[in-house]
């Protein structure tokens, strides 16, 4: 199993790939989400053993508790929970007029951006909670919190956080018929819920959930852009 991790994170690559190389009209917000989204994989220490504690390339998540197969992970995850929600209801980005950002419910813009980071902080540096769940709940503030700047993403928010745990559902469902022992192994169920949902942690989904509700949105919160259907856009 020393390769199920790196072969993980590949597939989702994969599907990172193949979506940049058929939908052109979406590479920018995903190249961009994605190396934002990378350097999350250097948190890894914060979840290697606690969470869980897989094999990885070279052995580094076991001796220093990072490991290449996150960064990959991260990187892949970044671009496809910004588009997937565009993807499926045919919406296209244009940006918001500065007029429009002059409102009144535009004034945190910037402390909402850091939300989840505070959240994550505060829960992890004052509380017992393993850090799964900080991240969990701070992703699922900083949605709450986006909606307040950004009420018109409230069906990306929400359905982007739906579309992503299925999603997620299915991803980390492909790998359990050839390793139906991978997480009883290598996750640290017993600090967990030990809920298994068809095998799958329920905190994996949590995560899938709040990191899609969050991510779906932050493309257009942090560079001013808004939804707008891919048809208006060809019909102009």
């Amino acid at each position: 199993m020393q390769y199920v991790w790196f072969i993980w994170s590949l597939i989702i690559l994969t599907l990172w790939a193949a979506i940049y190389l058929l939908k052109k009209g979406h590479r920018k917000e995903m190249l961009k989400m994605s190396l934002i989204t990378m350097p999350f994989g250097l948190t890894e220490p914060l979840f290697v053993p606690e969470y869980w504690f897989p094999p990885s390339l070279f052995d580094l998540a076991e001796k220093t508790g990072f490991d290449i197969e996150s960064l990959i992970f991260s990187f892949a995850i970044g671009g496809i929970g910004t588009v997937l929600y565009n993807l499926i209801f045919k919406r296209s980005l244009v940006e918001i007029p500065h007029s429009e950002r002059g409102h009144q419910r535009h004034r945190l813009h910037i402390y909402i951006l850091f939300i989840p980071a505070i959240v994550f902080l505060i829960l992890a540096l004052f509380t017992s909670l393993n850090h799964i769940y900080c991240g969990i709940i701070a992703l699922f503030i900083g949605g709450l919190a986006t909606l307040y700047c950004r009420p018109d993403l409230k069906g990306k928010i929400w359905v982007g956080g739906i579309l992503f745990t299925v999603l997620y559902f299915i991803y980390f469902g492909s790998i359990l018929p050839f390793y139906p022992q991978y997480v009883e192994l290598y996750w640290n169920l017993d600090n967990l819920t030990h809920i298994l949902v068809v095998g799958i942690p329920v905190e994996e989904l949590l995560f899938a959930f709040t990191f899609g509700m969050y991510w779906s949105g932050l493309y257009e919160h942090l560079y001013w852009r808004k939804l707008i259907s891919s048809d208006k856009i060809h019909n102009q």
